[in-house]
């Protein structure tokens, strides 16, 4: 009873204490029309995969599909609501992302999020950096 009990007990302190992480992927320059945000967070989170875009970083939520292989590369697949399909492969720290015709191929960067020149406030919930970020993609879809 009492290894119940305090398991009860740590499992409640942990997840008071547990913040949800997300990875942060970017294209092109924020406030342009080219600009493409992919947020991929950790599983549980009620907001899952996200993308915006444009200057005006209009937000919509994406259906994570699955692992999957794209030319015998891990990677995961993600649908918009409109049913169109992109594969997510990890490159390097990058993440290369692009549909079965390679019509969108595009390679993403990790991005800050953050103050800059100490200027904008911090992201508690954002990867670090590159490699945290990655731990992310990789823990959360690719495993």
């Amino acid at each position: 009873m009492k290894k119940i009990s305090f398991l009860i007990l740590f499992l409640f302190f942990f997840q008071k204490g547990y913040t949800q992480k997300v990875a942060n992927y970017s294209f092109g320059k924020l406030g342009t029309s080219e600009y493409e945000h992919f947020s991929f967070w950790e599983k549980g989170s009620a907001d899952g995969i996200t993308y915006s875009f444009g200057k005006n970083d209009k937000e919509v939520k994406l259906k994570y599909l699955g692992k999957d292989k794209y030319e015998g590369k891990p990677c995961f697949k993600i649908q918009f609501p409109n049913s169109y399909i992109l594969y997510i492969i990890p490159d390097k720290l990058d993440l290369k992302i692009l549909d079965s015709a390679k019509r969108y191929s595009k390679t993403f960067s990790w991005e800050y999020e953050g103050p800059i020149n100490g200027i904008g406030t911090f992201c508690d919930v954002c990867a670090e950096d590159e490699k945290e970020a990655l731990k992310i993609i990789e823990s959360n879809y690719l495993n």
